[in-house]
């Protein structure tokens, strides 16, 4: 169990890692945001792990610099929201697609946060540079929240279907017991149903 949820989380990790370096090639189109929510809403916590993994790999690629602040915060953040989402049991495509919405804008405001400074201490005419610093990337954050608008109802149903059931079997899925007790519901139901041999004497008598 231990080794198929290592292989899963690592798994994760690789394929973010492997999209985001596809889709550099593309500007300001990412796939990121899709499987961070996608690797939450099925692996959970291994979700999680695997968005600080990515995190991690892209900063001993890139180095050190403001951008790794925000990394560290959104990636692991989109993670934990939708794994919240699997607990709460959202599958309404266009709910998540919402959530994946506000979760990109958010990433637009943060990283220009941290750009204009936010950890520094240096707050002097803070709101005026990051309306500035805000604004500058807009067609950027624009085109994240379109791209993430079209992609999410129509990949995100079936990329977990195929996952859910690799993630019940490593035992990751934020909702994994559920099923066994809807399969378990219905079993009842079905045998209340079903004609008892003594009501099947009873005909024949």
């Amino acid at each position: 169990m231990l080794t198929r949820q290592i292989a899963l989380t690592a798994l994760a990790a690789a394929t973010i890692e492997a999209v985001k370096f596809a889709l550099n090639a593309v500007p300001n189109v990412e796939g990121v945001t899709l499987l961070c929510a996608v690797y939450g809403y099925c692996l959970g916590a291994g979700g999680v792990v695997a968005a600080l993994v990515f995190c991690g790999i892209e900063t001993a690629i890139f180095g050190v610099g403001p951008w790794v602040i925000s990394y560290f915060i959104h990636w692991p953040a989109v993670a934990l929201v939708f794994m919240l989402s699997a607990r709460l049991k959202v599958k309404n495509r266009w709910i998540i697609t919402l959530i994946a919405a506000v979760m990109t804008t958010l990433f637009g405001v943060q990283t220009s946060l941290v750009d204009t400074g936010l950890f520094s201490g240096f707050f002097d005419r803070f709101w005026y540079r990051f309306s500035i610093i805000y604004a500058r990337g807009a067609v950027f954050y624009i085109v994240q929240i379109v791209c993430n608008l079209i992609v999410f109802p129509l990949l995100f149903p079936p990329l977990t279907k195929v996952l859910i059931p690799a993630a019940r079997k490593a035992g990751m899925c934020p909702f994994p017991e559920n099923g066994k007790k809807e399969k378990r519901a219905e079993m009842g139901e079905n045998l209340q149903n079903a004609p008892s041999d003594d009501a099947g004497h009873d005909k024949e008598e």
